[in-house]
């Protein structure tokens, strides 16, 4: 019975120690002020416009074969 009261109390301790680093991270978030939000928007704006464009896809030359090849490896699968 007393490892069912050890537990007990270890999950409580879980659960008031989650809600005081939740309290802890929603007061730092409330003391931005607009004007700090503003600055680290347009900080991560810029950031964002800097990164290269992503290449891009190889085109699929035939999109039956491409279907063809699922089937073949769900129909493999399928047999297993």
């Amino acid at each position: 019975m007393r490892l069912w009261k050890l537990l007990g109390l270890a999950g409580l301790t879980g659960v008031a120690a989650t809600g005081v680093v939740l309290a802890r991270n929603e007061r730092q978030r409330r003391a931005y002020t607009p004007d700090d939000v503003r600055e680290r928007l347009h900080a991560r704006h810029e950031e964002a416009d800097e990164l290269p464009e992503p290449a891009p896809l190889p085109a699929v030359q035939d999109a039956a074969e491409l279907s063809s090849g699922r089937r073949h490896r769900l129909a493999r699968l399928m047999r297993r």
